[in-house]
């Protein structure tokens, strides 16, 4: 073999090795449909913590006015108390919260700890149950018994709040709070928000990205962290139910 042809052959065999390293490189880098699905180790994503209100104080059976918008118990501001604590040791770049007190003073719990304050967002409002009763009336006193009995077990069997009355639609609710969300996660690519709301606003988001056909397909507990994820198109959830917070060396302070 001549120099010439050994040096060639040694060439080949550089090569070779270059493009079998090329390869194991890319394969290594192509991403599987799991880390494409759920965002895996991607650092332009914006993480929601979906933060349910604390334990409210209102008498079910009073006027429809203060069944919408009741003020944290005594409970419940605990908790709201506990839930800001755990979220103090974590990165919070914005904190959002509705208008209705329960969700606005559980957001302000979260906020104070890093120096923010809450943003308040009217369509993160609960589900307008009983919206259209007149606001000095029960729903019992308005709508009688029978429908109203009648209306409560179709709830429990059917999940949806178009069974309810007098109330804002399923698909109005939904579109509200999706479209507030989604805004959310627009304007913060990249960030770690923060969103004090509601139970029905929880299940109406993470249910819209997972394709739940039921509008309260679980019940968050109060002030449980729910956490989902957004980025380029992409929507994966992440936690549900988490409340390791409000079991605490005093005891539970657990609740739905």
């Amino acid at each position: 073999m001549t120099e010439f042809e050994r040096d060639e052959g040694e060439q080949e065999t550089d090569d070779a090795a270059a493009r079998a390293a090329d390869e194991r490189a890319a394969r290594q880098r192509m991403p599987a449909p799991f880390d494409i699905a759920f965002l895996s180790g991607r650092e332009d994503v914006t993480k929601l913590l979906l933060v349910r209100h604390g334990q409210q104080d209102y008498d079910v059976n009073g006027p429809v006015a203060q069944i919408i918008d009741p003020p944290l118990s005594d409970l419940g501001r605990t908790q709201a108390r506990l839930v800001g604590e755990w979220l103090s040791t974590q990165r919070i770049d914005h904190v959002y919260a509705s208008p209705l007190h329960r969700a606005h003073d559980t957001g302000v719990e979260i906020a104070r700890h890093h120096r923010l304050e809450p943003i308040i967002i009217d369509d993160l409002k609960e589900v307008g149950i009983f919206r259209d009763v007149p606001p000095d009336q029960t729903p019992l006193e308005y709508i009688g018994r029978l429908a109203l009995v009648g209306t409560r077990q179709r709830m429990v069997i059917e999940k949806s709040w178009d069974v309810y009355p007098y109330s804002e639609s399923s698909h109005e609710f939904r579109k509200r709070v999706i479209n507030a969300i989604e805004g959310i996660i627009a304007t913060h690519p990249g960030e770690r928000i923060a969103i004090a709301c509601h139970g029905g606003v929880i299940n109406a988001y993470v249910g819209h990205i997972i394709g739940s056909k039921y509008d309260m397909f679980f019940r968050p507990a109060h002030t449980s962290v729910n956490v989902v994820a957004g980025a380029e198109g992409i929507r994966a959830l992440y936690s549900l139910n988490d409340v390791r917070h409000l079991m605490t060396a005093e005891g539970s302070f657990h609740s739905v």
